[in-house]
């Protein structure tokens, strides 16, 4: 598969070793110290791979996961282990508080040697944090190639953690995963079939519905196995997801509908709240049954493994 991937600061070490000397031993190994540019533009310098990590945002904890990292704090560990289940934990890491608001004093209890967040955390939260331990921050998400985002962020916490032969795994087996997907659509003349992802909840008894259009991660994966993005709306720069309600759905056509719902299935606005609405019921692809909830626990905002369980759940769905 071909990708345009955005290329990431190596690693710079004190020393190098001459071809004739023996191999280094894991100890010398973590000895070597570590320099990262990382997506804020800030030096970060390490001692060594970081081993006890802490990380703020789910994806970011997928990466560590992924890389055979166990972080020894997560942000909102019950929601991870709801909403991420493709990387689940491994270990039994402390609770750092939520995603957006991390306790420094939970993280500072846990000596930890890297902080990783993303872009989306604030840059006051960021300085306070940078006090306590060096951060690497990465790109949350970026419209314009959000695959090769995602692997750019896997790669630069591979690079902090020295695991970087694992982070070559793991898009490795990404990129197997599309091609079985792709394979398993045409095979069934699927291949450039329209389908709308989406997710939806209720507010003031009215069902408000956001699209992932072309340029968010899941548009993306879908284009990536052969499908086409329903949606002609434009989504923002960085996730790619706009906004629309049950009429907005008219303009969609003959398409299949995917969405995941939260573990909560009294709360699915597809199926309960707008199981007697007249619109929703006069869809095309609602008609037809063509409405699919994929299985909870698939993060749309994840990593290589959350987009792998994601391209499992949407062929078998489209394929069934």
């Amino acid at each position: 598969m071909r990708r345009s991937l955005t290329a990431i600061a190596a690693a710079a070490v004190l020393t190098g070793c001459g071809t004739t000397e023996p191999a280094a031993t894991s100890s010398e190994k973590s000895a070597k110290s570590i320099t990262l540019t990382d997506a804020s533009g800030a030096k970060v310098k390490l001692d060594g791979p970081a081993e006890k990590v802490v990380g703020t945002e789910w994806n970011v904890v997928e990466s560590l996961v992924t890389l055979g990292v166990d972080p020894v704090g997560v942000a909102d560990v019950k929601g991870y282990k709801t909403w991420d289940t493709a990387a689940p934990l491994k270990n039994t890491p402390k609770d750092i508080g939520t995603r957006g608001e991390p306790s420094m004093d939970t993280i500072a209890s846990l000596s930890p040697d890297l902080i990783v967040a993303t872009t989306d955390l604030t840059a006051a939260a960021v300085k306070q944090l940078r006090k306590i331990a060096p951060v690497l921050e990465v790109r949350s998400a970026q419209g314009s190639d959000q695959i090769a985002q995602m692997e750019e962020n896997l790669d630069l916490i591979a690079e902090a953690t020295g695991t970087t032969a694992k982070a070559d795994a793991a898009k490795k087996a990404f990129d197997a995963k599309v091609a079985e997907g792709r394979k398993a659509l045409a095979d069934a003349g699927l291949g450039g079939r329209k389908i709308a992802f989406a997710d939806g909840w209720v507010a003031s008894n009215q069902v408000s519905v956001r699209p992932y259009t072309s340029s968010s991660l899941i548009g993306a994966v879908n284009e990536s196995i052969g499908l086409k993005n329903a949606w002609t709306l434009k989504g923002d720069a960085d996730y790619g997801l706009a906004a629309t309600d049950v009429e907005g759905l008219t303009d969609l056509g003959d398409v299949e509908f995917a969405y995941i719902g939260s573990t909560e299935k009294a709360s699915d606005p597809f199926a309960n709240d707008l199981a007697k609405n007249a619109v929703w019921t006069s869809l095309p692809f609602v008609k037809k049954g063509n409405v699919h909830r994929l299985p909870d626990g698939i993060w749309m905002f994840g990593g290589p493994q959350s987009m792998q369980a994601y391209i499992d759940a949407v062929v078998t769905a489209l394929t069934k």
